[in-house]
């Protein structure tokens, strides 16, 4: 007796003879700008996303915060299932330099399976795939099988600095069981993953000043302090050759991966060779014996960001600068928070280069969640079911995301599961999208909508 087919793979079909026409509404999508930076076409974006939402019978709304609106949708029609908020962002960045485009980045284009346009992979393409994953669901079982809350945000392109605040402010409108983000890349080998978590950031300037102006570096080297070489002395007691961070306290509150986190790392590819190959480097940096993912994703790290002062135009200069700027960032790791690690700065400035000005700027909280969250093998089941591969599962990003303000502000379980290619060229000239890995995006999401419905909140 043959099996009736599932609900999902009803799904499924439907998204696979719809496949033009997603294509060709997704393209429509991105043909509108939504440049937050300029703020070009940012309520025009939103007004298109509300009458979408509305169109799938969710009940939607933008909600103003103190610059460019966030849009909610909601469909909560399944008492004692769980509830999933659906996060992505519908600004993008400037197309900038217009002349390296191939085609114009808001008439999107079609060249050898891949879709171009400006924020078709980060991120209209991938919560595009959301919402269409959303409507064949309800266009073949007529209901959703879990609860949904879609949350759009029209500024993550310039840094999201009203998120924490409104999350905090309407954390009774986002009462989910848990996160999904689909936004960033596959591996680079193509396999689906999932992320647990991101490193946050602080950056901060140093600013040495020695004198009112620059001098001769003759006439008064050697009598005049340069601010150059005070910044160098300075910034050589903050990190030592062997890359340890020396600056007190810093590793104090960091804790070190799990057994399950190791063992995620263990089982993910790697090649350090081809890395090295490919950025030109003849060796990683130190420590040599640090496993390459426990760098990314459970230390924290210094980088100088840029060293600024003197004469920096061509041929020679004798000049003693007055003045010199140093831009850092520290990468944070779980359990340290901006506020902690600039106080230790700071201390550690005014020990070291008490005259050296210490400057706090944008900062963003780490997050994690669990890998043996009780979700993260439904999210598992539900990317081998639309995709037929086993997922990647890395405890954390080196990169720095917003999604502490699940973690810690709505204290749920958040998690990435990107849909696009990993030379997706976002935030550059030609960005580009897949259209297969497109449409094995709204796959995903009905996937997961799917076992999320097999699950009791």
């Amino acid at each position: 007796m043959t099996a009736e087919p599932s609900d999902l793979d009803k799904v499924f079909a439907h998204i696979e003879s719809h496949r033009e026409s997603f294509i060709d509404r997704v393209m429509d999508y991105v043909r509108h700008p939504s440049i937050s930076a300029s703020n070009e076409g940012i309520g025009d974006a939103a007004d298109i996303l509300v009458a979408m939402l509305n169109g799938l019978g969710m009940q939607a709304e933008t909600i103003a915060t103190r610059n460019h609106p966030m849009v909610i949708g909601r469909m909560e029609t399944q008492p004692g299932k769980p509830t999933v908020l659906l996060y992505g962002h519908y600004d993008v960045q400037p197309p900038e330099p217009m002349e390296l485009w191939k085609s114009p980045p808001f008439e999107p284009e079609i060249r050898d399976g891949r879709i171009y346009a400006r924020g078709i992979g980060d991120n209209k393409g991938q919560h595009f795939a959301q919402l269409l994953a959303l409507e064949s669901f309800l266009k073949v079982a007529g209901e959703l099988p879990c609860n949904v809350i879609f949350l759009l945000e029209g500024e993550e392109e310039i840094g999201s600095p009203h998120m924490a605040e409104f999350v905090s402010e309407h954390a009774d409108k986002l009462d989910a069981d848990l996160v999904i983000t689909a936004d960033g890349s596959l591996h680079d080998s193509g396999r689906p993953i999932v992320t647990f978590g991101v490193r946050g950031v602080a950056s901060f300037e140093l600013r040495a000043r020695t004198a009112n102006r620059d001098a001769h570096s003759g006439n008064f080297g050697g009598v005049m302090p340069n601010a150059i070489w005070k910044l160098v002395h300075l910034l050589a007691t903050m990190k030592n050759e062997r890359g340890e961070i020396t600056i007190d306290g810093i590793y104090d509150p960091v804790l070190p991966p799990s057994d399950l986190e190791r063992q995620a790392m263990a089982s993910l590819p790697l090649d350090v060779e081809k890395i090295k190959a490919e950025l030109g480097m003849a060796k990683l940096d130190e420590p040599a014996d640090r496993p390459y993912y426990e760098r990314l994703m459970f230390q924290p790290t210094l980088t100088i960001n840029g060293l600024h002062g003197g004469y920096g135009g061509p041929g020679q200069k004798t000049v003693l600068p007055s003045e010199a700027i140093a831009k850092c960032d520290i990468r944070l790791v779980e359990n340290l928070t901006p506020d902690y690690v600039f106080e230790k700065v700071r201390a550690h400035v005014e020990t070291h280069a008490p005259d050296v000005e210490f400057v706090p700027m944008n900062s963003m909280l780490p997050s994690k969640t669990s890998i043996d969250s009780p979700f993260a093998p439904v999210i598992r089941e539900a990317v081998v079911a639309a995709r037929g591969v086993e997922p990647l599962l890395y405890p954390s990003l080196g990169g720095s995301l917003p999604d502490y303000v699940f973690t810690k502000i709505l204290k749920k379980p958040a998690f990435v599961v990107p849909y696009a290619n990993a030379d997706q060229a976002n935030h550059a000239p030609n960005e580009n999208l897949k259209i297969d890995l497109f449409i094995a995006g709204i796959r995903t999401g009905a996937a997961l909508l799917a076992k999320l419905g097999e699950m009791a909140r």
